[in-house]
């Protein structure tokens, strides 16, 4: 019997967020845009048996069988854990004669001060050189072989890598993006060599030029890929011996999604799959609303990501960086700082002064008030003490909280400060604060924005209780607390379109080439790109292009990412290019000049078309929350005892205001409404803080 049968002919697409305490779930009902949500404790040892629980508790939740849902959208951190760990692929590498050190050579970067040589241990590569071995080949610059490949030769150091057992081999040649022939037919020669080991070459994976950047990104493609392969596949097959054919998508970096073959070939393309989800919820959420400039604010357990959109379209790099490892992969331009509800607070016994985090108590054994073995004070914690988060509250609705618990953590704080336990708190909440204000100027004001022009969309588990103390920081009004803000990753991984890119490197001053020459390399990436999503069934009507050019004065080392469209390029062409080109290097450095503008990328984005997902409505109200109070409280807010309401969200309806202070609660997080501050509820169900002035 069919799903649609079993179901009352509905379809549905589910979006899947594995974080690191908490895995998030959204339930879209295809035919009318409808959706249920949920949150389950994720699991560390297996992020499987997490999304196996979630989606039991979903359907049932929503009354449906698992088999009605056709599609699985997931964004994972497998491949970011991978590199943060060091838990990868034994990584071989084949570079050309003469190239056997680009990885060690590197960059000449040290991060910290003028005396940072001296204390950083730098990382070894992810490729050692033990394992590198070189061809016998030369290709030039503008793609023409100049040293034939001597396989003969290469044939013995592929054996002999595959007797030191690797896992994993990676080819990245000379000037492969120019030419790929040598790495194509290196890699055919390692299949047969080594048929069991996967082999990435940098000619596909990023096709660009800068010999390091190439490398480095095709060796984590390498390192990540037996990890993120077996993940994937595991995950696919669980998912179908419970729910049949369903189909599965991996959230990208850059806010799009890969199908299951792509992600397993290409997995150094996932690296920020997990902030991106929830950036894309929050653009999408933001817009139901009317707004379009935000800046995004994800709260979780264990750390905050921040990020920025403007009209419409999130901020995005063409460097993704993990830990110590960067690579030239496009992500959505997010920063992280460790700062989420399990960050734990300390007082160092040499300075006596409050620190929080980066340390978090994670999942297990999580914050005190979790119960779950945790004894040292978190923010989280802190919040509990404050009565921001009431001991009434149950996270994903079967989690209880325990105030004795948390303020006997707090206390060791307290007690190291000299402090009474609430002020003590306070200075926790305080401090973490400024933490997070600081990762949200890196995108706004260090950008060239002013955050004053941006509304501020929070989100996570725990942004909620902290966002309007961000807005007062930032001055970004109103703060949007949609109306599922603890599952909203997973809100941006079920709302994602599919996505895949093409690019070509192509170092070419404007008076040195035409209109129509770049044109016609525009539209040959753009047919590749597209090729990708025609297999899956999405035809060249439903999807939209994006042109994303790096553009440079003549002279410069590096290029600055320029968009465009196909459309915009066919009537303006590189004239208009270089206009929107200075207006950007104006914005991020002041200035432009009256050089030569040279091209040095061509990258052509293809999307599909957005699901059908309705924002929930919701009745006209009086204006007056009454009849959502569901208790008197005190809140410790501006170091001291105030009088405060805890609402019901569920219950408040269209128009009804509520006045700071105030606590509303809901299934997956708590919004905290600050003195001298009041909650607008809008027709789409978000709440909009602002002043109440």
């Amino acid at each position: 019997m069919s799903s649609e049968s079993t179901n009352g002919g509905k379809v549905y697409r589910l979006g899947v967020d594995v974080g690191g305490t908490f895995t998030d779930l959204l339930l879209i009902d295809e035919s009318d845009g409808g959706s249920y949500s949920a949150k389950v404790p994720s699991t560390p040892e297996d992020f499987a048996v997490g999304v196996l629980n979630g989606i039991r508790k979903i359907c049932d939740g929503a009354g449906i069988d698992p088999r009605a849902i056709a599609q699985v959208m997931h964004g994972t951190t497998v491949a970011t854990n991978t590199v943060l760990t060091s838990s990868g692929a034994k990584v071989g590498l084949v570079t050309t004669k003469g190239y056997r050190q680009t990885l060690q050579i590197a960059r000449s970067y040290v991060p910290g001060g003028l005396g940072g040589w001296v204390i950083w241990n730098k990382r070894d590569p992810l490729a050692p050189l033990e394992l590198t071995i070189e061809a016998e080949e030369r290709i030039g610059a503008r793609g023409e072989v100049v040293t034939p490949l001597d396989e003969a030769a290469l044939l013995p150091r592929l054996e002999h890598l595959k007797a030191q057992g690797i896992e994993a081999l990676t080819v990245s040649l000379f000037n492969a993006y120019a030419n790929g022939t040598h790495e194509r037919r290196i890699r055919d020669l390692a299949e047969r060599v080594m048929p069991e080991v996967p082999v990435s070459i940098s000619s596909e994976v990023i096709p660009e030029m800068y010999e390091y950047e190439r490398t480095e990104t095709t060796v984590v493609n390498s390192y990540v890929r037996p990890v993120v392969k077996g993940y994937i596949e595991s995950l696919h097959d669980e998912l179908r011996a419970s729910m049949g054919e369903v189909g599965l998508h991996v959230l990208r970096s850059d806010g799009g999604l890969a199908s299951v073959e792509t992600a397993k070939a290409a997995p150094v393309t996932l690296l920020m799959s997990g902030p991106a989800g929830g950036v894309a919820g929050a653009r999408w959420v933001a817009e139901q609303a009317g707004y379009r400039n935000l800046l995004t604010f994800d709260m979780g357990g264990t750390s905050t990501d921040v990020a920025l959109i403007q009209d419409g379209v999130a901020q995005t790099r063409r460097e993704t960086r993990v830990a110590d490892v960067t690579v030239r992969a496009s992500s959505i331009d997010v920063r992280t700082v460790g700062a989420g509800g399990g960050s734990i607070a300390y007082v160092p016994e040499l300075t006596k002064a409050l620190r929080v985090g980066p340390q978090s108590a994670g999942a297990a054994p999580g914050p005190a008030a979790y119960c779950k073995g945790g004894e040292e004070p978190t923010v989280t914690d802190a919040n509990v003490v404050l009565g921001y988060l009431p001991a009434s509250s149950k996270l994903g609705g079967d989690m209880m909280i325990d105030r004795d618990r948390a303020e006997a953590a707090v206390a060791k704080v307290a007690e190291a400060l000299g402090l009474s336990v609430k002020a003590a708190a306070e200075g926790i909440i305080d401090i973490v604060n400024e933490n997070m204000f600081g990762a949200l100027r890196l995108v706004s004001v260090e950008q060239g924005h002013d955050p004053r022009d941006f509304a501020l969309v929070a989100f996570g588990g725990a942004g909620p209780l902290h966002a309007n103390a961000l807005g007062r920081l930032t001055g970004s009004w109103p703060v949007i607390i949609p109306p599922a803000p603890g599952v909203l990753c997973a809100y941006g991984d079920a709302t994602t379109r599919p996505r895949n890119e093409a690019s070509r490197t192509l170092v070419c001053r404007f008076d040195a080439t035409d209109d129509a020459k770049v044109l016609e390399l525009l539209e040959g990436l753009t047919a590749e790109a597209a090729k990708a999503l025609e297999e899956e069934g999405i035809a060249a009507v439903q999807q939209s292009v994006t042109l994303q050019i790096d553009v440079r004065y003549h002279g410069q080392g590096m290029g600055i990412p320029v968009e465009t469209t196909l459309e915009a390029f066919r009537e303006t062409g590189l004239r208009g290019l270089g206009e929107i080109f200075d207006r950007v290097h104006t914005q991020l450095f002041t200035f432009a000049l009256e050089a030569p503008k040279e091209l040095v990328t061509l990258r052509a984005i293809v999307q599909g078309p957005s699901p059908l997902v309705v924002a929930p409505g919701l009745d006209g109200g009086s204006g007056d929350p009454e009849s959502a109070v569901v208790e008197e409280t005190t809140i410790f807010v501006e170091g001291a005892d105030q009088p405060a309401r805890i609402y019901d969200r569920a219950r408040l309806r269209q128009g009804d205001l509520v006045r700071g202070p105030a606590v509303i609660a809901q299934m997956d997080t708590t919004t905290l409404v600050l003195p001298g501050h009041v909650a607008r509820v809008d027709s789409t169900a978000c709440l909009l803080i602002e002043p109440a002035a």
